[in-house]
C-alpha cells in the first residue's frame, strides 16, 4: 500500500508499525546490491538493448512487501551509473497492461505502477519517492521525514532532467489480447538526487533505495480497465510487491530498504565489485528495533521508557562483539547512542528516528 496522501494514512502508518514489532524480533538483514559503472551512452528507450544491461545482473525477484507471500506476477531491476546518471531498468510481468492516469504528479499508484525510494545517506529522513505507470506518467516527490513523524512532503519536488520510457510486451489497454509485461527505464541524474543532503556521486559508496510494485485486480467497464471492487462498492485491497521486504505495509520505513554499491569497477569478480554490509549497520538495525519499541510504549503509556534496561535487558551481540546502548531521555524526547567497537564511530538514533554518525 502506497502512503502518499499525509493526513489521510498517517494513522494507517501508525497502526502498521505496531504491527511490525512482532514480526521483527529476529531481524532479517535488507537485500543487496552492486551496481556498476559504465562508460557506454544509454538510449532511454525502455528496452535495455545496450551491452551493458546485457552484462549486468538482476535483483532477486521482487516478494510481498510484508514478506514470504510469492507475488503473482514477476518483476525485476538492474542499475547502472556514470558520472551523470544513476539507471535503473525493470521488467514487469502482467497479463494485462493498462494504465489511465497521464498527468505529472497525479497519485500514480491508483493505476499499476513501478516506485522507487532513495535515501542517499540512510537517515531515513530527507529522501526522494518515484512513481511511474505504464503510460509514462510519473509522480516525484520529496519527503523531510517518513510519515510516521509528520514530516512535510514536497509535492512539488521534481527530479530535473530525468529520462523515463516505458515498452510494452503487448498492448496497453486492449481487453481482447492477453500481454507479455512491460518495461521501464530510467536514467536520474546525479545532480538532482544530491538534493537529499549527499554532494558528491557514491563511487565505491552505497545508498539505501527500494523498489515497489503496486498492482491492481481490474474489472471492465465497457473496454476499459479500472481496479476491482468488491459487492459494496469498494476497491479491492492492492497488491504491493517489493525487492527488499518491508515486513509491514508500508514502504515509508526507510530502515528497512536495501543496499545498492556503486562499485567503480566492470568486472563483476574484482574485489571493488563486492559488498559487505558492515558492523555499524547491523547496529543500526539494533537500534531501530528499540526505536520501534519506544514508539510502542509511547502510544500505550503515553511516557516514554526512561532506563536502559527497560528498553533492553541484555547486551546485543554483534560479530563477537556485545553492545550495550545508551539511553538519554531529555525535554524533547531520547537519544540512544553505540560507540561503535569496529570504527570507533558515535551511532546515535533520535526520539523522531533521524540517525546521526559523529567521528570521536
Amino acid at each position: 500500500m502506497k502512503i502518499g496522501i499525509q493526513g489521510l494514512l498517517f494513522g494507517i502508518s501508525v497502526f502498521l508499525m505496531s504491527a511490525n514489532l512482532t514480526a521483527q524480533d529476529k531481524i532479517i538483514p535488507p537485500n543487496a546490491y552492486v551496481a556498476p559503472k559504465i562508460s557506454e551512452t544509454i538510449k532511454i528507450d525502455g528496452k535495455a538493448k545496450e551491452s551493458s544491461w546485457k552484462k549486468t545482473k538482476w535483483t532477486v525477484d521482487f516478494i510481498d512487501i510484508e514478506g514470504e507471500k510469492t507475488p503473482k506476477y514477476k518483476t525485476q531491476v538492474k542499475m547502472l551509473w556514470d558520472d551523470d546518471y544513476l539507471y535503473f531498468y525493470a521488467e514487469m510481468e502482467e497479463p494485462h497492461v493498462w494504465a489511465t492516469l497521464k498527468q505529472r504528479d497525479t497519485i500514480i499508484f491508483y493505476n499499476n505502477d513501478f516506485e522507487i525510494f532513495i535515501d542517499p545517506d540512510g537517515d531515513t529522513h530527507d529522501y526522494m519517492e518515484f512513481e511511474m505507470n505504464a503510460l509514462n506518467t510519473v509522480w516525484d516527490l520529496y519527503l523531510t521525514k517518513p510519515y510516521r513523524e509528520h514530516g512535510k512532503v514536497v509535492d512539488s519536488w521534481d527530479i530535473k532532467g530525468i529520462k523515463t520510457a516505458v515498452a510494452i510486451n503487448g498492448t496497453i489497454n486492449d481487453a481482447s489480447d492477453e500481454d507479455k509485461g512491460w518495461s521501464v527505464e530510467i536514467a536520474m541524474p546525479w545532480n538532482a538526487l544530491k538534493e537529499a543532503g549527499n554532494n558528491k556521486v557514491p563511487a565505491d559508496d552505497y545508498w539505501r533505495i527500494n523498489f515497489s510494485r503496486v498492482n491492481w485486480d481490474y474489472e471492465l467497464v465497457g473496454d476499459t480497465y479500472q481496479r476491482k471492487k468488491d459487492e459494496s462498492g469498494n476497491f479491492l485491497p492492492e497488491y504491493n510487491w517489493v525487492w527488499s521486504p518491508q515486513w509491514v505495509i508500508n514502504m515509508h520505513e526507510p530502515e528497512w530498504w536495501g543496499y545498492v554499491y556503486f562499485s567503480t569497477e566492470r568486472k563483476a569478480t574484482s574485489k571493488k565489485s563486492e559488498f559487505v554490509i558492515s558492523a555499524d549497520e547491523k547496529i543500526k538495525w539494533e537500534l531501530y528495533s528499540l526505536y520501534r519499541k519506544q514508539k510502542s510504549y509511547h502510544r500505550e503509556h503515553g511516557s516514554w521508557i526512561k532506563e536502559i534496561d527497560q528498553l533492553i535487558s541484555n547486551s546485543i551481540k554483534i560479530d563477537g562483539e556485545k553492545i550495550k546502548p545508551t539511553l538519554e531521555v531529555h525535554n524533547f524526547g531520547w537519544n540512544l547512542s553505540v560507540v561503535s567497537p569496529f570504527t570507533g564511530k558515535q551511532l546515535i538514533l533520535k526520539e523522531d528516528g533521524d540517525f546521526i554518525i559523529k567521528e570521536q
